[in-house]
């Protein structure tokens, strides 16, 4: 019997270990924390051994196979002495790969693969497919497996979880664009970033078709640094596509496995110029699964988005309330401002990632953001970035004022837009936690006074 040792009990940790006991392996769980107690339970069903607080080095590197959590860096020491001891270590989406037998068509990016992920999954289900989520995003592709598998799975990809890929082979790949994050996992080197968002296609052959985004640099980068055998198609916004999708004035046009659609821009229920790109990658997926330009009109009206992510919290005195926390990074951050033509007061702040804000300065001058919101313990950078481009600007550390300063100051057909372009943790648990609390803020409004 071969014996695997999983590194983390989370929902990918136990997802994987579920499989792998059904699989016949002899697993070992363990996590250098505190394992949650619906997951202890799940384990003992199971007959899984367990440890937490610690983890038995000896156990670990005597399995024949390590699956890690994604969140655990290659550098962990005990990462390290696996790869030095020749133990394979892999991640949860790379083993249950090797268990299904369902098409994959896997989303990477920085930017807009959740919201990719969630619409590719979104048309081809309201079409009747037979189609499942894992990945990044719902519940561990593991778990689910032992369940039941599918004809197709639409699945979201970190650069953390593609490091953990070996044989990992989609049918459909699409990487969204590349800007800097995450460069701390990376030596600070942007182009190792980059690469580990290009070994999604390493396994992809010539009947395998990959979609890119034209007009990305970085992207257009990491294809010359790695190239792939997978058909290429190509996704723009400023010029026709033989090959892929672009917009044509208020049209999507796209064009895939010998077949063409036309999707008017009002039939989506999600707006701005970042969503008409995310629109434009899963509608060039679901044409190559083989949905008509009826179905993907009419996923496309039915579709919502996840929460905190350009959600309409409310619309008071005519002002639109909108949460955008998942904009943990500067690229989110100009997508966001660029989706309205509206003034807008902008709420912004947290843990500064060693942001440039100056990509911001068109979309935010002439008086289009009126006022700046700083919500974090440490405005001054932010502060500074703005001055002088921004008429007001004001600062807090309560979440409650920055909601009741937006009311304040916006007016009738204006925005509140909270895209904090930075991550969450000096004031919130994480950025949901930021987001609901936006929410709850906005929904204790109460109409301004008639004078």
């Amino acid at each position: 019997m071969k014996q695997l040792a999983i590194l983390g009990a989370g929902e990918s940790g136990l997802g994987a270990a579920l499989l792998a006991k059904r699989e016949g392996y002899g697993v070992w769980v363990s996590d250098l924390g505190t394992i949650a107690a619906e997951r202890k339970e799940a384990l003992q069903r199971a007959g899984i051994g367990f440890e937490e607080g610690m983890h038995d080095e000896k156990k670990i590197l005597s399995c024949d196979l390590i699956i890690k959590s994604p969140g655990i860096p290659d550098k962990a020491p005990l990462v390290k002495k696996a790869h030095e001891e020749g133990v394979p270590v892999i991640d949860e989406l790379e083993f249950a790969s090797r268990f299904s037998s369902g098409k994959v068509i896997a989303i990477t990016g920085t930017n807009g693969k959740t919201t990719t992920t969630l619409l590719t999954y979104h048309l081809l289900k309201e079409a009747g497919l037979d189609v499942g989520l894992a990945g990044n995003v719902g519940k561990s592709w593991a778990g689910q497996l032992v369940e039941k598998d599918h004809a197709w799975w639409v699945i979201e990809t970190s650069s953390f979880q593609i490091d953990g890929f070996e044989c990992f082979r989609p049918h459909i790949a699409m990487l969204t664009n590349i800007t800097p994050d995450h460069l701390d996992r990376y030596e600070y080197q942007l182009d190792n970033y980059i690469l580990s968002k290009m070994n999604l296609f390493k396994m992809m052959t010539s009947r395998d078709k990959a979609i890119f985004y034209k007009e990305d640099p970085l992207s257009q980068k990491g294809i010359h640094m790695k190239s792939s055998k997978a058909s290429a198609y190509w996704i723009s916004l400023q010029e026709k596509q033989e090959k892929g999708g672009y917009l044509d004035g208020d049209f999507l046009k796209i064009k895939a496995a010998h077949k063409s659609v036309k999707v008017p821009v009002n039939a989506l229920s999600i707006q701005g110029k970042h969503n008409i790109l995310n629109a434009l990658f899963a509608g060039t997926a679901a044409l190559m699964a083989g949905l008509t330009e009826e179905q993907m009109i009419e996923g496309f009206k039915t579709f919502k988005n996840a929460p905190h992510r350009m959600e309409l919290i409310r619309t008071l005195d005519g002002v639109r309330f909108v949460n955008d926390s998942k904009g943990t990074n500067v690229e989110s951050t100009y997508y966001a401002l660029g989706s309205y033509t509206d003034p807008m007061v902008w709420i912004a702040g947290g843990v500064d990632k060693g942001n440039d804000y100056s990509v911001l300065n068109d979309l935010v001058r002439d008086g289009k953001v009126k006022a700046l919101i700083c919500l974090g313990t440490d405005n001054e950078k932010l502060k500074k970035a703005f001055s002088g481009l921004i008429a007001e600007i004001r600062e807090t550390q309560d979440i409650r004022e920055a909601v009741s300063w937006g009311q304040e100051l916006a007016t009738e057909g204006e925005v509140v837009l909270l895209s904090p372009a930075c991550a969450s943790f000096d004031l919130f648990r994480n950025y949901e936690d930021r987001g609901e609390q936006f929410r709850a803020a906005v929904l204790g409004l109460k109409q301004k006074q008639s004078v």
